[in-house]
C-alpha cells in the first residue's frame, strides 16, 4: 500500500496534523506504537489553552501559541469538544514576583497577546475568590482557556478518519528507508511506502528522525506529576499559575472542563522516556505548591495521581522544519508546553512545509470539518434521558455510577475504535470518577469482550502487556455457561451473585463467573 503522507505519532500534534491535512485529497496514514491515540503526553498534561505571554518573543513557541489560542475555540466547536475560556492568573507573592509579572506583561504584549493586564491582589481575588490572601498582585490573561487534551486528540483523529485517513495503531515504527521518490516505512508487522513523512513522535521524535539519518536535534523527557481532586472539592473559576521558573510554568492549580480540580505538574528531568511513576516527593511538592495558591484546597478529596512526560528539545524551541538529512521528512518535534495550545497552528505550519517540499495539496470538495458527538447521558435532562432510553434500551443501563456512563455509550466508544479499558475511559469517562473504576471496570471488560469477541485474558488496560486478568482457576465447558453472570468481590466485600459490588480500588478484585445453576465455574483476578 502507498500513502501520500505518513504521520508518525498519534498524539495531539500528529492528530491535529492529520485532521488539518485531511481537508486535501491525500492518502494519509496516522501511525503509532500504542493501541490508541492520545496514549502518551496527550493523556497526561495540564489541558491549558495558554494565552501566550510566557514564550520568548520571536520563537516558534510564541508565534504558534498565540495563533493556536486564536483558532482553538473554532476547532473545539467544529469537533464537539468542551471548551471554557475561563482566563488565567499568574500570582505574585513577593516584590521579585511582581517584577516577573511586569516582564511577563511586556513579553505577552510583544507576542501579541490581547487584553493582558496586571491587577491588584484584591482584583485577582474578585476574579478567583479562593486565591490566597498572600497574593500581592497577578497577571490577568482573559484569553486563556481550558479544554480536554485527550478528547481533542481523539476528535481530531476521528475527523481525519472520517475524511479518509487510515489509523495504523499498535504499530511501532521500526525502520524507514529513503527511496528517493518515497520513504519505505516498517511499522509493526507491515511495510508500506509514503511520499512524505511527518515526525510527531513526542519523546521518541529524535529516535524516529535518526531512522532516516537525521541527528540534528535531541529530546529528553521531563516528568510532570499531577494530583486530581474529586468534583466534591469545589472547582476553581480560573487557572492559577505561580511565577514561572527555568523548568517551566510552575505548579498550577486549575479547574477542568469536567468539573474537577488538579494541582500540577512537577518538573523532573530524567533519562527514561517511559517512566511515568508518581513519587512521594512529587506528591509532597504538589501539596505544598497547591496550598500556597489556594490555602483551602482539600487534598483529602484526591481521587488519583498520575504523571506525563514532556518532550524537552535541546535547542529550547519547537523543532518544526524540513529535515536536511531527508527531503521527504518534516519534523514536528520538541513539542512541550504550549504544545496543546499550538496544535492547530503547528498543523498549519506543517502543511506549509509539506507544500514547500513538493506535496501537492488539492482541497477536497467533500471535506467535512465537523465531528458530531451526542450529548453525554450524564449531561442530559430527564426528558432527554427518557428519549435516549426509548431510542436505545442500553442507555438505561448505567455501567459507571460515578460518572453516569451508560452501556450504550461504552458500546459506541468501542465501535469508534476503543479496544482497551483506558481507551473506553478516555472516550466515556467510565472509570474516571471517585472510585477510579473499582465498580465499573469488570463490567466494561465484559462489554469489551463481547463487542470485540476477545476472551478476558486478552483484554488490556492500555495495550501491550497491561493485561487485566491473570487467568481462570477452572475452565468452563464449551457452551455450558451461556448467559452466565459476572460477580465482583474484594477483601472488603462478600461475594454477591448477579450484581457487581463496590470494590476497594487499592485491592485486587476477583471476577467470578457462575453457571446458570449457580455453581462457580471460574475465577479470575483483576489487578
Amino acid at each position: 500500500m502507498e500513502f501520500d503522507l505518513a504521520i508518525v505519532g498519534a498524539g495531539t500534534t500528529g492528530c491535529a496534523v492529520a485532521r488539518h491535512l485531511a481537508r486535501h485529497d491525500l492518502r494519509i496514514a496516522l501511525v503509532d506504537a500504542a493501541e490508541d491515540v492520545a496514549a502518551g503526553a496527550s493523556r497526561a498534561n495540564s489541558a491549558i489553552v495558554h494565552a501566550g505571554f510566557d514564550a520568548k518573543p520571536g520563537t516558534l513557541m510564541a508565534r504558534l501559541n498565540v495563533r493556536g489560542n486564536a483558532v482553538f475555540e473554532d476547532w473545539c466547536r467544529e469537533l464537539s469538544i468542551p471548551f471554557n475560556r475561563c482566563g488565567s492568573l499568574v500570582s505574585a507573592f513577593t516584590a521579585d514576583d511582581e517584577a516577573t509579572l511586569r516582564d511577563l506583561l511586556a513579553r505577552g504584549e510583544a507576542n501579541g497577546v490581547p487584553d493582558l493586564r496586571i491587577v491588584s491582589g484584591d482584583e485577582a481575588r474578585a476574579l478567583e475568590p479562593r486565591l490566597s490572601k498572600e497574593a500581592l498582585s497577578a497577571l490577568w490573561a482573559p484569553t486563556a482557556a481550558i479544554a480536554c487534551p485527550y478528547e481533542f486528540c481523539i476528535a481530531c483523529a476521528e475527523n481525519a478518519r472520517a475524511n479518509g485517513a487510515v489509523w495504523k495503531l499498535g504499530a511501532p515504527v521500526r525502520a524507514m528507508r529513503d527511496l528517493g521518490d518515497a520513504v519505505e516505512v516498517t511499522a509493526g508487522a507491515e511495510t508500506f511506502r509514503a511520499r512524505f513523512v511527518v515526525d510527531a513522535a513526542g519523546v521518541f521524535a529524535d529516535d524516529v528522525a535518526r531512522l532516516l539519518g537525521d541527528d540534528s536535534f535531541s529530546i529528553h523527557a521531563r516528568k510532570g506529576e499531577y494530583l486530581l481532586l474529586d468534583r466534591a472539592a469545589a472547582p476553581l473559576a480560573r487557572v492559577l499559575f505561580p511565577c514561572p521558573t527555568k523548568l517551566g510554568k510552575g505548579i498550577l492549580v486549575s479547574p477542568t472542563v469536567d468539573g474537577n480540580t488538579f494541582a500540577g505538574p512537577t518538573a523532573v528531568d530524567q533519562e527514561s522516556k517511559t517512566d511515568t511513576s508518581v513519587t512521594a516527593e512529587g506528591i509532597a511538592t504538589l501539596k505544598k505548591a497547591g496550598l500556597k495558591s489556594v490555602p483551602d484546597l482539600d487534598f483529602r478529596k484526591a481521587i488519583t495521581l498520575f504523571a506525563g512526560l514532556r518532550s524537552q528539545p535541546g535547542e529550547g524551541d519547537f523543532v518544526i522544519r524540513r529535515s536536511a538529512a531527508c527531503p521527504r521528512l518534516v519534523l514536528a518535534a520538541g513539542i512541550c508546553s504550549p504544545g496543546f495550545t499550538s496544535a492547530p497552528a503547528i498543523a498549519e505550519t506543517v502543511e506549509g512545509l509539506l507544500a514547500e517540499a513538493g506535496l501537492e495539496l488539492r482541497p477536497r470538495a467533500d471535506w467535512n470539518p465537523k465531528r458530531e458527538r451526542p450529548v453525554p447521558f450524564r449531561k442530559m435532562d430527564a426528558a432527554a434521558r427518557a428519549a435516549a432510553i426509548a431510542a436505545d434500551p442500553l442507555q438505561g443501563r448505567i455501567v459507571c455510577r460515578c460518572e453516569t456512563v451508560t452501556e450504550a455509550e461504552i458500546v459506541d466508544a468501542i465501535r469508534r475504535g476503543a479496544t482497551t479499558l483506558d481507551a473506553v475511559k478516555r472516550r466515556t469517562r467510565a472509570g474516571m470518577g471517585r472510585c477510579q473504576g473499582g465498580f465499573c471496570s469488570p463490567r466494561v471488560m465484559e462489554i469489551l469482550s463481547r463487542e470485540l469477541s476477545r476472551p478476558f485474558p486478552a483484554l488490556t488496560k492500555d495495550g501491550g502487556a497491561s493485561h487485566l486478568v491473570v487467568g481462570a482457576t477452572r475452565a468452563a465447558a464449551a457452551g455450558k455457561y451461556a448467559g452466565a453472570q459476572h460477580v465482583i468481590a474484594s477483601e472488603a466485600s462478600p461475594f454477591i451473585r448477579g450484581e457487581a459490588a463496590p470494590v476497594i480500588a487499592s485491592k485486587a478484585s476477583v471476577v467470578i463467573r457462575h453457571s446458570d445453576d449457580g455453581d462457580v465455574c471460574d475465577v479470575a483476578i483483576v489487578g
